[in-house]
């Protein structure tokens, strides 16, 4: 199984490809129109933070050092991230951000992405980046998306496109270590017990999804956040000495999981339909993070690239450290995943059981929607 795990990412996903997705499971053409639509932040943005005046981006050496292009991208990674591997899956080509000048006539047609770095369900979350598009921005720009499509193809077409299309959001991660725990005694933890916290997260974040939902997303997939407290970031700044991971955050995002798969049960209860999907992101991310070497990976606990402990502190740069073999390491950066954790990360959202997706996995949706 080892030996499984070692091949390069790139033919290890032309595997999976012939696993998940065999000639009875779905229509390729079908799907290969279908529209793909990515929310959230860093974890999913493919560059829109390239075009903003904010300290939250990833447009310098060595981010993208293993892309195809090994140039950076404004992508949070040594190569490619979820969304891209989704677009694989989905046999298209890899999202544009919104914000891109390339993005218009035909290209319109294969989605958007609209996520940026720094951002969390909160608007006062991530407030020292200070030029981030916010969720309620990205909102608005997936509805300037719409009519543009529809001066394109005509407000029919462009309603079914919509309808039609899948929709990732990651977001909440950075309403934790961007925000309550950004610094001791912050506002929103003088404001709040972490309970509490939680449940107003919570309650915010059903706001979205019902908006999106307002918007014509009919089948999104919904991550949760990963293991918080077991990043290099906060293994450095929490002064780790043997690679423990933070119980404090550790204790945060298991209050926010389970009560996010909670919160998505009940808004699919009332909209009578499983639109929205829970992916169980702090399992797959705890699954290479408790056992590397069963993923082929010789670390989880320090970062490819950075500087101080773990690798853990500051930005990754020219001058930072950097690993030789990006695939050895479960993280690229001090918050990030390497190009290869990204890839099994999506392989459990394509296969895995309802232990990490609920209520069902991607390829079971596109196998039922493609006979709709």
């Amino acid at each position: 199984m080892a030996s499984f795990f070692l091949v390069t990412v790139r033919s290890f996903w032309m595997i999976l490809m012939v696993l998940a997705f065999g000639s009875s499971c779905y229509n390729t053409q079908a799907e290969a129109a279908r529209a793909f639509f990515v929310f959230g932040d860093s974890l999913v943005d493919n560059g829109n933070n390239n075009y903003l005046a904010t300290t939250a981006r990833a447009d310098s050496p060595p981010y993208g050092i293993d892309y195809p292009t090994h140039r950076p991208t404004g992508r949070f990674s040594n190569g490619l991230n979820i969304p891209d591997f989704i677009s694989q899956a989905l046999g298209s080509e890899s999202l544009l951000p919104y914000l891109s000048p390339q993005l218009n006539g035909q290209k319109l047609l294969v989605g958007a992405n609209f996520a940026s770095a720094g951002i969390g369900i909160l608007n006062d979350t991530g407030i020292q980046f200070i030029n981030i598009i916010r969720m309620y921005r990205q909102l608005e720009y997936f509805q300037e998306y719409q009519r543009r499509v529809a001066a394109i193809i005509g407000e029919d077409q462009a309603q079914q496109l919509v309808n039609q299309a899948l929709v990732l959001i990651t977001v909440g991660g950075n309403d934790f270590v961007n925000n309550y725990y950004l610094v001791p005694f912050s506002a929103r933890s003088r404001q709040y017990s972490l309970p509490d916290y939680v449940k107003y997260l919570i309650s915010e974040y059903r706001k979205l999804l019902q908006r999106l939902y307002d918007l014509g997303a009919r089948r999104v997939l919904v991550t949760g956040t990963g293991p918080l407290g077991c990043v290099p970031a906060e293994l450095a700044m929490r002064g780790s000495t043997n690679g423990q991971c933070s119980a404090e955050l550790q204790r945060a995002a298991a209050l926010y999981n389970p009560q996010l798969v909670q919160m998505i049960r009940g808004l699919n209860s009332n909209l009578g339909s499983d639109v929205f999907v829970a992916a169980n992101t702090q399992q797959m991310n705890n699954d290479f993070i408790r056992d590397p070497q069963a993923y082929g990976f010789v670390t989880s606990k320090v970062a490819c690239c950075g500087q101080g402990p773990y690798n853990g502190i500051g930005l990754c740069t020219v001058v930072s450290n950097l690993c030789s073999n990006r695939d050895a390491y479960a993280f690229w950066d001090a918050f990030h995943p390497s190009e290869r954790a990204n890839s099994i990360i999506v392989r459990q959202i394509l296969t895995g059981t309802t232990t990490y997706m609920y209520p069902m996995n991607l390829s079971t949706i596109m196998a039922l929607d493609s006979r709709t």
